[in-house]
């Protein structure tokens, strides 16, 4: 599988996202739900706390990317949703975001400004995308006789 990140000189270059992510090759794609920052018991963690619920909403993700075989360096493309968006709150969802991602290798990313989330003191939902090179099984050298 084949990775390829395409920030086309014509347009304006982001240091917090890739324009385009392309995928060639064998391989998985990962689809992660949009998180947020419940605990494991469903409560929210960090009311009225942005750093603290992008901390959360990130171990989350992290989670779900291993229990799929899946890691940081594989997401190609990342969807947020922020309530109360503003440049500090944008700002310390970035600090957050930026110590599980590659500069290097940005996912394509989308961060949207919202009313509400499903609960009246979530502030933000993560989801992502990954996209990782699929695993051959190895083939028996010797083959079982009928």
């Amino acid at each position: 599988m084949r990775k390829q990140y395409l920030n086309p000189k014509e347009i304006f270059q982001s240091p917090f996202f890739t324009h385009a992510v392309t995928v060639s090759g064998p391989a998985k794609i990962v689809h992660v739900s949009g998180q947020v920052s419940y605990d494991r018991d469903g409560f929210v963690i960090g009311k009225d706390d942005m750093r603290a619920q992008a901390e959360q909403v990130f171990k989350c993700l992290t989670h779900n990317l291993k229990a799929a075989g899946a890691a940081w360096g594989d997401v190609i493309k990342l969807n947020a949703y922020m309530v109360r968006m503003n440049a500090d709150a944008v700002n310390l969802y970035r600090e957050v975001r930026s110590r599980y991602l590659d500069p290097k290798r940005m996912p394509a990313s989308t961060l949207i400004g919202v009313k509400r989330l499903v609960h009246d003191d979530l502030l933000l939902e993560v989801e992502v995308v990954a996209a990782l090179a699929e695993k051959v099984p190895a083939r028996n050298a010797k083959r079982k006789k009928r």
